[in-house]
C-alpha cells in the first residue's frame, strides 16, 4: 500500500479513536448538555417533592382537626391516603439524593497523586473543563557550625502549576518554577536565581492502557524527578543520589504513551531528546542536561518506567534511560557515540504510620576516555557512576493522638554515591566523589499539604573533609 495510503488510514483511526465516547475508566464527568438535562431533572424532582410534602403536611393537620373535633377516630380521614404518599416522598427524596451524588459536581477535586505527578500537579486530571491552578514553594536556613563557610538563608524556589482541560481527551499540564527569589547579576548574595519551565506536555487520552503524552517531559526515573513537591518527601534538601546521580530535576522533549496495562501496573515510556556530553564532568551528568533551551536533537534516547502497585501500601518497579549523547560533536579529534545506559530499581512500602523507601541507580557511559581528554585529565569522565539510598520514617502522632489528621514524622536516610566509581585506565578517581551521606530529622505537618522540617546532614567523602549541615524549613503545595 502507498506510504500515502497507511498515512491517511493511521490519520482515520487517530481521529476516530478521538471522536469516540471515552472509556469507562477515563469518562471524567457528563458533557455540558447532559448536566443540563440531568439538573432540570432534579429541579423537577424537588418541586415535586416539596408539592407533595406541603399537601401530606395538609392532609395531617386536616386529620388532627378532625380527630379533634369528633373525638372518635384514630384511622385517617377518608382520601388521606399517608401510607401511599410517604411510600411516593420517600422513593422521589432518594431518587434525588442519588441523581445529585451522581451528576453535582464537588466543590472540590480529589487531591491525590496520577500518572506520575505530585498530588498538585495533578489538579488538572479532576477537572470536568477549564483551568486549573497549582503549586509548591520551600524555605530553608542551612546552618554549618565549626566549618569555614557561610550559612545560608534561602527562599529555595515558588512553583507554579498552569493546566488546562479542553475536552475528556485532552488536556495540557505545566510547570514554572522561580528559583532563589532574584534573578540578576547584580546581586550581592551568592548565587543568582533563574525561571525555569520545568515541564509543559498535552496529553491525549486514548484508551485506558495506553495514552499519547507530549511536550517537555519529566523522565521517569526515581522517586523524586517527577514527584518532588515539599510535603511528599523527608529532608528540606532532596536526596543526593537524585542530585547527582539521577540529576532531578531532568527534563527533556519528546512523546511517548503512558498507562494502566494491567491492574496495579502502570507504565511511561517517551522517545526524548539526549544529553550534551560535552555537559559531562567527573561530579556527574548533571551538566549535560539540555533542558528544553534550544535543545541539539542530533541523538535521542528511548526512557521508561514500570511499576506494580497491586499489594496495598508497597510499590517496586524500575525505570531506565538509554541513548548516544555526543550529539555529532567530535571529541578530542574522534567520532563518538558517548553511548549512555542508566536504570533504577527502586522499592517503597507504607502501613499506618510506617514509610521504608529504597533506591538503586547506575549509568554506564561509552567513550569516556575520549570525553576525558577533550577536558581536564585531571578530573576524569566516568565510565561507571552509581549510588543507593534506603530510608524510614513513623508517624509517632497517632499514638499519642489517634484522631489526629497532624503528623509528626522522625526520619533517617543513608545514601552511598560515586560518580567516578570506574574511569578509564591511565586516569585516577577524586575519592571526593565517593562519599556517604547521613541525614536524620523530623517533618512536622499541621495540615498534609504544609510542612516543617528540621534535619541534620553529614557528608563523608573517602578523601577530604566531613560537611555538617543543620537545616530548618518549610514547604507546602495547593
Amino acid at each position: 500500500m502507498p506510504t500515502y495510503r497507511l498515512w491517511s488510514v493511521a490519520m482515520a483511526v487517530f481521529i476516530g479513536v478521538l471522536s469516540a465516547p471515552p472509556p469507562r475508566a477515563l469518562a471524567q464527568q457528563p458533557d455540558a448538555a447532559s448536566e443540563e438535562r440531568q439538573q432540570r431533572r432534579i429541579d423537577e424532582l424537588d418541586q415535586r417533592v416539596r408539592a407533595l410534602s406541603e399537601e401530606l403536611q395538609a392532609l395531617r393537620e386536616r386529620q388532627q382537626q378532625d380527630r379533634a373535633s369528633r373525638e372518635q377516630s384514630t384511622q385517617p380521614a377518608p382520601g388521606l391516603g399517608g401510607p401511599e404518599n410517604e411510600a411516593k416522598l420517600a422513593t422521589l427524596a432518594d431518587e434525588v439524593q442519588r441523581l445529585k451524588q451522581m451528576f453535582v459536581l464537588p466543590e472540590l477535586a480529589e487531591y491525590k497523586s496520577l500518572y506520575g505527578l505530585g498530588p498538585a500537579a495533578s489538579k488538572v486530571y479532576g477537572l470536568q473543563r477549564g483551568l486549573a491552578i497549582g503549586g509548591y514553594g520551600e524555605a530553608l536556613l542551612s546552618l554549618y557550625p565549626d566549618q569555614d563557610r557561610d550559612n545560608i538563608a534561602d527562599f529555595l524556589r515558588f512553583v507554579l502549576y498552569l493546566g488546562y482541560k479542553f475536552s475528556d481527551r485532552i488536556l495540557f499540564n505545566a510547570e514554572i518554577e522561580f528559583e532563589h527569589a532574584l534573578i540578576g547579576e547584580d546581586t550581592i548574595s551568592a548565587a543568582s536565581g533563574a525561571v525555569e519551565l520545568e515541564f509543559a506536555y498535552l496529553d491525549i487520552r486514548l484508551v485506558e492502557p495506553a495514552n499519547l503524552r507530549t511536550g517537555l517531559l519529566l523522565i521517569p526515573m526515581g522517586w523524586l524527578n517527577e514527584l518532588h513537591e515539599p510535603p511528599t518527601y523527608f529532608g528540606n534538601r532532596r536526596p543526593e543520589v537524585e542530585r547527582r546521580i539521577i540529576p532531578t530535576t531532568w527534563r527533556s522533549l519528546g512523546a511517548g504513551l503512558y498507562g494502566e496495562a494491567l491492574p496495579g501496573l502502570t507504565y511511561r515510556t517517551y522517545g526524548v531528546t539526549s544529553f550534551n556530553a560535552a555537559g559531562f564532568a567527573s561530579d556527574g551528568f548533571r551538566d549535560g542536561r539540555q533542558q528544553g533551551n534550544e535543545e541539539i536533537a542530533n541523538d535521542w534516547a528511548w526512557t521508561g518506567r514500570v511499576d506494580y502497585s497491586g499489594v496495598p501500601g508497597l510499590i517496586v518497579g524500575g525505570s531506565w534511560w538509554w541513548g548516544n549523547t555526543a550529539q555529532d560533536i567530535p571529541f578530542a579529534g574522534q567520532d563518538v557515540s558517548a553511548n549512555l545506559f542508566m536504570y533504577d530499581l527502586h522499592a517503597q512500602f507504607q502501613y499506618r504510620g510506617l514509610w521504608l523507601r529504597g533506591l538503586f541507580v547506575q549509568g554506564l557511559l561509552r567513550d569516556a576516555r575520549a570525553l576525558t581528554l577533550a577536558g581536564d585529565p585531571d578530573e576524569p569522565i566516568a565510565e561507571m557512576v552509581w549510588g543507593i539510598y534506603g530510608e524510614i520514617a513513623y508517624n509517632v502522632l497517632p499514638l499519642l493522638w489517634p484522631e489526629t489528621r497532624q503528623s509528626l514524622e522522625p526520619f533517617f536516610r543513608f545514601e552511598h554515591l560515586n560518580t567516578q566509581a570506574k574511569v578509564p585506565s591511565g586516569f585516577t578517581p577524586n575519592e571526593a566523589n565517593n562519599l556517604d551521606v547521613i541525614n536524620a530529622g523530623v517533618s512536622y505537618k499541621p495540615v498534609p499539604n504544609v510542612v516543617f522540617k528540621a534535619d541534620y546532614r553529614q557528608f563523608n567523602p573517602k578523601s577530604g573533609d566531613t560537611i555538617d549541615e543543620f537545616n530548618l524549613g518549610f514547604g507546602f503545595s495547593f
